[in-house]
């Protein structure tokens, strides 16, 4: 008989609220007579007292409001409402400084739910992991990374400075002079080693890489320093193989004009360089090489360096380097050929080209690479 039960109760139960289940079974209990309030039980898993609750509202012909499964006020209590204070406790875990509470026990641990229920519980809150994963979501917080975004202090006079640096770069434009943006590129290890991103590949059949990221000594790294073409929408790489110095900017720069510049501004006599104001761009060695460079191509060179903490703001970083980012995502950089092939088949959807080429030569470091 209860598996007969069992099964009606199973096959049904998909089609009924929480209340139809409920006088259902009431209904079958009452049908039995003594004892058939555990059969019931046994037969579709529901607890004694639900089932007497359904007899009570068929003895008494207890109506309910329209739409309703339960009487207004009854079930469960929330977790909120029998511990008012668990929500501001729980939020002054999540951010301690905030809420001037710089000592508090979760200062320095991750705000996983498992550590945040345990430091509720040691402050005598009765709650679970998933009970504080919802109580989150009632409180507006969502998992998230960090982003970077903060450029480091602020100066009255920063409008003014990026105004005057587009202010040349226009009036180098409108004269027909080459207007360049230049950095260099994070250094990558040449090897079989992770790169971040995903791409396409047969199922079950990932590219494999080594477990660690050290530096091969046969292989080295690439130190890649981009030279990016504002009016000719043309980007240009210079891919080392050693220490990013002024004298290897230079060359890169160097490089460019004699493949590129003097082709396409035969001329020129001016040209106008943006660059970020640290490393090797900055040093007064770069000063010094550039003078060479100038002394030798004849040009009059025009520097302008972004004001500290805003070299993301030059073009050749969002024109450029983001772009080559993306065509090597997932792309393990087995070799400098690897590299210089992955640069040198990147491009984008206006049309824009970058051209790479190798640098074999070594440049050693001096102090007055130094800024």
């Amino acid at each position: 008989m209860e598996a007969i039960l069992a099964r009606k109760f199973q096959t049904l139960k998909p089609e009924w609220n929480e209340r139809q289940r409920r006088l259902w079974a009431a209904s079958e209990a009452m049908c039995f007579g003594h004892g058939g309030i555990s059969i019931v039980a046994r037969a579709t898993g529901l607890s004694r007292p639900t089932i007497l609750k359904g007899i009570k509202e068929l003895k008494t012909s207890e109506r309910l409001a329209e739409n309703r499964v339960r009487r207004e006020g009854a079930g469960r209590k929330k977790t909120t409402q029998k511990q008012p204070d668990l929500l501001p406790a729980l939020d002054a875990l999540v951010e301690p400084t905030a809420k001037g509470d710089p000592m508090s026990p979760l200062r320095w641990t991750t705000h996983s739910t498992h550590h945040l229920s345990v430091a509720l519980i040691e402050q005598g809150f009765e709650v679970s992991p998933r009970q504080v994963c919802r109580l989150m979501h009632e409180l507006d917080y969502q998992l998230a990374a960090n982003r970077k975004s903060l450029e480091g202090g602020t100066n009255p006079d920063r409008k003014t400075q990026f105004e005057f640096i587009n202010a040349q770069a226009a009036t180098f434009l409108k004269q027909g002079c080459p207007v360049i943006s230049v950095d260099a590129k994070k250094k990558e290890l040449i090897g079989n080693d992770r790169q971040n991103g995903r791409v396409w590949r047969p199922k079950g059949e990932p590219e494999l890489v080594k477990v660690y990221d050290f530096i091969d000594k046969k292989l080295g790294k690439a130190t890649p320093y981009g030279v990016y073409d504002l009016s000719k929408n043309l980007g240009w790489v210079n891919v080392g193989i050693d220490h990013d110095t002024a004298e290897f900017a230079v060359e890169s720069i160097r490089r460019w004009d004699k493949h590129w510049g003097k082709e396409l501004y035969p001329n020129a006599k001016d040209i106008f360089i943006t660059a970020d104001g640290g490393g090797s761009n900055g040093s007064r060695l770069g000063k010094f090489c550039l003078q060479e460079f100038a002394d030798e191509s004849g040009l009059t060179i025009h520097v302008s360096h972004f004001p500290p903490g805003t070299s993301k703001w030059n073009k050749i970083e969002h024109r450029l380097f983001n772009h080559i980012s993306m065509n090597g995502k997932g792309q393990p950089l087995t070799s400098l050929d690897v590299i210089i092939n992955l640069i040198g088949h990147t491009t984008s959807q206006t049309g824009w080209k970058v051209y790479a080429m190798e640098d074999h030569y070594i440049y050693p470091i001096y102090l007055s690479d130094e800024t």
